[in-house]
């Protein structure tokens, strides 16, 4: 109960459950269960059969970093300075092309408000077992406090009590978009590239047939991947206690899919099996902001107020939303800002740069061979007008689709008269939520950071080394004297750092150590508090 008092969270009675997020990367729900039978998807059709599939998923950005760090933290990126893509990281392949590319953009991290935490520090003080297996890239150091345990090993069989519940995340690349560069091992081919669809947003070669086909071999070998994990579940007889989620981090890696903010780069799948929920399909708008208070509402808790999204299952689910909101910013060394919002049947686009290209010229996506087929049109001058995109040409300040007509967001509405009153009320709603938000993306990125992030002069802060305080009716706390700082302790020679919110039980001559951090600053060196 002391977790409770001390964040301001409210727990309800519930049934405990465990939970397991099966993420896998850059792809779009090309998968048998959401109607598309190009390759067998056997396993993740099985987790649809006893689940809930949603056909309104999305990232809130189309691509990992940014929609990672609203995954974590429950908070858009663009109000936490997280949505540039990267933030400390540069591009090996932009600075191979032009040494000079980073030049003028900033490395910092991702710095929220003081009262913000990576959800399954959460969950951790609510007596789960957390496990990540084993990306993490949230756009800044996350706290030691976040995990039990975070790399390739890491695994909710390792938990010391086989009683205790646990909270386990699986990170699956088969499907990154470097699955199809020339310089990746070619894994066994199961898809025959003269019987794959192509959007009409491609030109119909054989290089672009192959991508697509290459992309659904590698889609096959991840679908074992999760028999193997569920199987894994099976053997301990886990599955009756453990709720599954299994969703993409952003759409396809595939050019005009990732870090495009059409439905090709933001829409997702999403199951979540739930042992003792009937299986459905629901239309119901969900997207990445709103996971971690889920996640804390099927925990049995009420989501704290910063979470900026909804819980849309569990004790404290919400009403449906009306609308989900999309942003595109820095992609690598290319800077351009994008926004949109989608009620499910309307999508509309904002864009602030028009004289970038519609698709981010980013040199890391150059790899992918199909490229050489787009740059080929572009110079040909042969695009259709379902092609349009792909072409360098100055962007449209708006854009606006009608999905049920148009599912491959081909023909732009905007401007037209029959649709205006549809497109107003998404732009409106749009504007709001940015200045609901507070959208860091609209300042220039080194006068964010100096600004808002690491004010005054853009200097990362440091947090305070954590002290012991000796409690008047018996026991200790951990506190740090730098606002919103994480506070770890361990017995010394020990790994796992415990996460402390509130007062601790220690024992009398026995060492230990003790180290804060605070989301975007310097963590503090840990500190040895010799014997109690």
């Amino acid at each position: 109960m002391l977790f409770f008092l001390w964040f301001g969270l409210q727990a309800d009675s519930f049934e405990q459950y465990n939970f397991v997020w099966i993420s896998v990367e850059d792809m779009s729900p090309w998968l048998g269960c959401y109607g598309d039978d190009t390759v067998a998807t056997p396993n993740v059709d099985r987790l649809a059969a006893s689940g809930t599939l949603y056909t309104h998923a999305y990232a809130n950005a189309p691509v990992c970093a940014p929609a990672r760090a609203t995954l974590i933290t429950g908070c858009y990126a663009t109000a936490i300075g997280a949505m540039h893509m990267r933030t400390g990281n540069p591009s090996k392949a932009a600075l191979r092309k032009d040494p000079t590319a980073y030049d003028n953009i900033p490395s910092y991290e991702a710095t929220p408000p003081a009262d913000v935490r990576c959800f399954p520090e959460l969950l951790r003080m609510a007596g789960y077992y957390c496990t990540n297996s084993a990306k993490k890239d949230y756009q800044f150091k996350a706290p030691v406090t976040v995990w039990d345990e975070s790399g390739r090993k890491a695994h909710w069989k390792n938990r010391p009590d086989a009683s205790q519940p646990f909270f386990a995340v699986f990170n699956l690349g088969m499907t990154h978009e470097s699955g199809t560069f020339s310089t990746t091992r070619r894994r066994p081919p199961t898809v025959n590239p003269a019987e794959v669809k192509v959007p009409p947003y491609y030109p119909d070669t054989d290089l672009v047939r192959q991508d697509i086909a290459r992309t659904y071999d590698n889609i096959a070998i991840m679908d074992a991947q999760v028999g193997k994990i569920i199987q894994d579940l099976e053997e301990a007889d886990l599955m009756g206690r453990t709720i599954i989620f299994f969703f993409s981090d952003h759409g396809v890696g595939l050019p005009r899919g990732k870090r495009c903010v059409y439905d090709s780069g933001t829409k997702v799948p999403l199951i979540i099996r739930h042992p003792s929920m009937n299986p459905t399909v629901t239309d119901r708008l969900v997207s990445f902001v709103d996971f971690a208070p889920t996640m804390i509402s099927m925990a049995g808790m009420k989501p704290p107020k910063w979470m900026m999204g909804h819980a849309f299952a569990g004790t404290f689910e919400t009403q449906p939303q009306k609308f989900v909101f999309f942003h595109a910013d820095r992609m690598d060394s290319k800077t351009d800002r994008t926004r949109a919002v989608t009620d499910g049947r309307f999508r509309f686009i904002q864009n602030d740069f028009l004289n970038r290209p519609r698709i981010y010229p980013v040199d890391y996506a150059e790899n992918i061979p199909m490229m050489a087929d787009i740059h080929a049109l572009r110079a040909s001058g042969e695009l259709t007008q379902d092609q349009w995109q792909l072409s360098l040409a100055p962007k449209p300040a708006q854009e606006f689709y009608e999905l049920e007509s148009d599912p491959h967001e081909i023909h732009n509405r905007a401007g037209e008269q029959n649709f205006a009153p549809e497109m107003e009320r998404l732009e409106s709603a749009l504007l709001a939520w940015q200045t609901r938000t507070g959208d860091l993306g609209l300042l220039p990125e080194m006068e964010m950071v100096k600004t808002r992030l690491w004010p005054p002069a853009g200097v990362q802060p440091k947090t305070q080394p954590p002290v012991l305080v000796t409690l008047p009716k018996g026991g200790w706390i951990f506190q740090s004297p730098t606002s919103g700082a994480s506070v770890g302790w361990r017995k010394k020679g020990e790994k796992r750092w415990n996460v402390a919110p509130g007062p601790v039980q220690l024992e009398e001559g026995v060492e230990y150590e003790a180290i804060a951090h605070r989301i975007g600053f310097h963590p503090a060196a840990y500190q040895s508090l010799g014997k109690l």
